[in-house]
């Protein structure tokens, strides 16, 4: 009987303390959910440009901060952060690595990355992802895109409006869609501008070769080039210093150069005229903001044009002769193309057809 008894007693004690422990272990969880909730966290995976690429991954890293200042985020784990790509083989690493470190929503930055966004997403079907410049179909996944032709068609008024050699070049960075339509639209542009302008067209077949981008940009200013327009990514960072190069060497010749993505003014303010900017900050800091306040676009494509404040132009450089004339055309043309009066041309076919009024 006295063992009987003694182990009664000791299941009461054991049943007390369980029900104590659970009741302690209730009031913390509800304190921690009051006081450490969990933040809402937002990670990137780069191309092998690199997140300082002066072009479209710093573009989109830099979208990525703001969204974490806006919302009290500090870079890394729980909050905000990137992994660098050093070739296409790390793409599935780092994706895979940032949906294991609890990121909430985690970017694929460049048409690089479909299969690779494809492949962890199938795999990590309760993470949400989204990709930037190319469509990958699946319900956690959504696809950022551009009209870069919008944006290519401003630079082209641009250049059409400030070459006086009547001779300006177009360098790309590889030959997929996303620069086609950059070249696409600054063709049109010139054409609608100015159609008598030569327009030199090479491709440097990376984004991540600058002395390719200088030595064809040293080829074109050479042939008479007197404005040269890219859309390469960190190969494009070699066009500014062969611009900045030649510039010193004669102050007084008329050496420009169009940046692309951001504002790349801090590439040289004596010889960078404008740059046709792609908003993927402004992209990839909306879709975070949607997906925090729980709508997720999940296997749709969202499209950023000029209406959406997602292309535009940089300000014209203060020291172009005809700074307040380009203004004024872009102005024009930025309307034209709002209200749906023009449609920029995205494809060599539809250029052909283009007739601007």
């Amino acid at each position: 009987m006295k063992k009987r008894k003694v182990g009664m007693a000791l299941s009461l004690v054991l049943a007390a303390g369980t029900l104590l422990g659970a009741c302690g272990k209730s009031n913390d969880s509800k304190g921690n959910g009051a006081d450490n909730k969990k933040t809402f966290s937002v990670g990137m995976v780069t191309d092998i440009g690199g997140v300082d690429d002066k072009s479209f991954n710093q573009s989109s890293w830099e979208g990525l901060k703001n969204f974490g200042k806006e919302n009290g985020l500090k870079k890394g784990k729980g909050g905000y952060d990137y992994l660098q790509s050093k070739s296409d083989a790390d793409y599935t690493t780092n994706l895979n690595t940032l949906v294991r470190q609890g990121f909430d929503l985690v970017y694929a930055i460049g048409f690089l990355m479909p299969s690779a966004v494809e492949e962890i997403a199938k795999q990590q079907k309760d993470s949400k992802f989204a990709i930037v410049d190319a469509e990958v179909k699946l319900p956690n996944v959504a696809s950022i895109l551009f009209k870069e032709q919008e944006a290519g068609f401003l630079a082209g008024i641009a250049a059409a409006k400030t070459t006086k050699s009547d001779h300006i070049g177009f360098i790309g960075g590889m030959e997929i869609p996303v620069v086609e339509r950059f070249e696409t639209g600054f063709l049109a542009g010139v054409k609608a501008a100015k159609p008598e302008v030569k327009v030199d067209v090479q491709y440097a077949g990376a984004f991540d070769k600058a002395e390719v981008g200088q030595a064809i940009a040293s080829k074109m200013y050479s042939s008479g080039a007197d404005v040269i327009f890219h859309a390469a990514g960190a190969s494009g960072v070699g066009l500014f210093k062969e611009a900045n190069d030649r510039k010193k060497k004669d102050p007084g010749k008329d050496i420009w150069a169009i940046g692309v993505d951001r504002d790349q003014a801090d590439m040289g303010q004596d010889v960078v005229l404008t740059s046709a900017l792609k908003r993927v900050d402004v992209a990839v800091k909306d879709l975070a903001t949607k997906t925090k306040a729980g709508n997720f676009p999940g296997g749709e494509v969202a499209l950023y044009g000029l209406t959406e404040d997602g292309v535009g132009l940089a300000p014209i450089n203060a020291k172009a002769a005809n700074k307040a004339e380009i203004e004024a055309v872009v102005k024009e043309w930025i309307e034209k193309i709002k209200s749906g009066e023009v449609k920029v041309p995205e494809t060599q076919e539809e250029l052909k057809a283009f007739n601007p009024k």
